[in-house]
């Protein structure tokens, strides 16, 4: 399951961060990615058309091949038959748009010109074959703030060997150049990198949890795509075949659509991702997956339920009574029920504050999610596992699989396993916490054997707990696992801190409902807490 770091293997962490800070001084950044990574997909693309040509060439020279010739022309029929690159998803690329190309020409003036004209022409080239690519690769350098030098710089750096897919056939290299990047630019870009990165700890647990082995698997705020790697290495280090998988996605911002789109690409998968804004403009109405696994925005106000219709197929009950305007925390969890197979299982990272708000049209919706056995698990995770935010997080994970009749799982209706991740972990930096393997292989493995038929699960003090639905219920369906495991702290009223945190909140937010900015802040800074 664990997989070597880039800076381990073939060590070229400071070459990659050296060649992103190329652009530093005419771009911010939290805008590196828009330029780098567009350049590592083209790469990408065209060491593929490469590699594959050279292969091809190879072939109309060995005796023993089908393929072999001495015929210039039929030699030149080989190499430019589009159905022999089709075959291995890779394409033709015209030389304008090939790594080469942009290489021998770095130095020149007019580079941000023929980077720009590089990415129309592949975007056109891709587009023949796959519509849904159009527009992967808009036009940005010419109206950069970017110097030709630096443009030709990062082109220079980027064709370092050590990057380069035919130097290192067997490492996914530009793939996971790609992931390497996506990560850093999170952390330069802060808050505002939630709506296209989750971290790589975090999505390994919630895949190693629920197994994605076949089926569809769908996440309604797909981001940069994370999900869906993490799947695809899930199913690597298993031994699977990655065209048992179909992927589903959908994304709000359209850049970050970009990314998700050349991401996959990168892996040479195939998928269905689409835009819009899953809570209202779902774009995937009949999609019925085996799998979701998602990080939706957390605590989202202001949403516009009003906008639903009022017979939504996704709602548990009376628009009224099952959502609100405050949060649409349980809205996303009655999308992703609603989008599970009848075997299906979901893994949603979600806000604290969902495990035990008090809100008429978020308990509505927990309380009939647990009455209707619709969830299996709870993990509470620790703090500064992300980036992005510091809003405290878990894991919901809901399974219409509950019933014991797979053959795999026993029966486990009336019951939900509560698991306090809380003191795991292990700081990788002085902000950020990381999940080790043994941390996701201990909580992985104590999920399976509570869900397995053949598993052997016995409850932890301090760490794991499986509830009964009565137990949850004399709790007032509150689901904060500290509470069933026995960590909970609790003041010495006897009232929860969580709770009394939710009540000041309230209190704060009535307050400074017409609040000037200064007040605004104040909010924001304690929705930390």
């Amino acid at each position: 399951m664990s997989k070597p770091s880039i800076k381990a293997d073939i060590n070229f962490e400071q070459e990659l961060w050296k060649a992103a800070n190329e652009l530093r001084g005419a771009v911010a950044e939290n805008q590196y990615k828009d330029y780098v990574l567009p350049m590592i997909f083209l790469k990408h693309m065209s060491e593929r058309y490469e590699i594959r040509k050279e292969e091809l060439t190879a072939l109309t020279q060995d005796k023993s091949s089908p393929y072999f010739t001495t015929d210039k022309d039929e030699v030149k029929y080989v190499l430019e038959d589009a159905d022999e690159y089709l075959s291995k998803n890779i394409y033709i690329i015209p030389k304008e748009a090939t790594w080469e190309y942009l290489k021998a020409n770095a130095e020149q003036d007019n580079i941000k010109v023929i980077v720009d004209d590089a990415f129309d022409t592949l975007d056109a080239t891709l587009a023949k074959f796959r519509p849904d690519l159009k527009g992967i690769l808009p036009r940005i350098f010419v109206k950069s703030q970017l110097t030709a030098r630096q443009v030709g710089g990062l082109i220079n750096l980027l064709s370092n060997p050590k990057l380069s897919q035919k130097e290192n056939p067997e490492s996914d290299i530009l793939g996971r150049v790609y992931e390497y990047y996506i990560g850093k630019f999170a952390l330069a870009e802060g808050s505002g990198a939630g709506q296209f990165f989750t971290p790589g700890s975090i999505v390994r647990l919630m895949v190693e949890m629920i197994e994605p082995y076949e089926g569809k698997i769908f996440d309604a705020a797909c981001g940069s795509g994370g999900m869906f790697v993490q799947s695809l290495k899930f199913l690597e280090s298993h031994g699977g075949d990655k065209r048992k998988i179909s992927i589903y996605g959908q994304e709000r911002y359209d850049g970050t659509l970009r990314l998700c789109k050349m991401n996959l690409a990168l892996r040479d998968l195939s998928f269905d991702v689409r835009l819009g804004d899953s809570l209202l403009q779902d774009k995937f109405p009949d999609l019925k997956a085996d799998f979701i696994i998602v990080n939706p925005p957390f605590n989202v106000s202001q949403w516009h339920p009003e906008d639903l219709p009022e017979n939504d197929p996704r709602l548990f009950g009376p628009k009224e009574e099952f959502t609100t305007d405050g949060s649409a925390n349980y809205m996303w969890m009655q999308t992703f029920w609603s989008h599970l197979s009848d075997k299906g299982t979901a893994s949603v990272v979600m806000a604290n504050g969902a495990m035990t708000s008090n809100n008429k049209g978020e308990k509505n919706v927990r309380e009939f999610m647990v009455n209707n056995n619709m969830i299996d698990c709870i993990v509470r995770l620790p703090d500064k596992l992300f980036l992005t935010t510091g809003i405290p997080a878990c894991i919901f994970i809901l399974s219409r699989n509950r019933d014991g009749k797979d053959g795999q799982h026993r029966k486990r209706t009336d019951e939900i396993l509560f698991i306090d991740t809380s003191k795991m972990g292990t700081m990788e930096s002085r902000k950020l916490r990381v999940f080790t393997d043994a941390d996701i292989d201990k909580v992985a493995a104590t999920y399976h054997a509570w869900r397995n038929i053949d598993g052997t699960y016995e409850n932890t003090d301090g760490y794991s707990y499986n509830a009964t639905l009565a137990e949850v219920q004399k709790q007032d369906y509150k689901l904060t696992p500290g509470i069933y495991v026995g960590t909970e702290e609790i003041e010495d009223d006897g009232i929860l801190f969580e709770d009394k945190m939710e009540a000041l909140k309230t209190q704060l937010q009535a307050q400074f409902a017409r609040g000037n900015e200064l007040q605004q802040k104040i909010l924001e800074n304690f929705e930390k807490l």
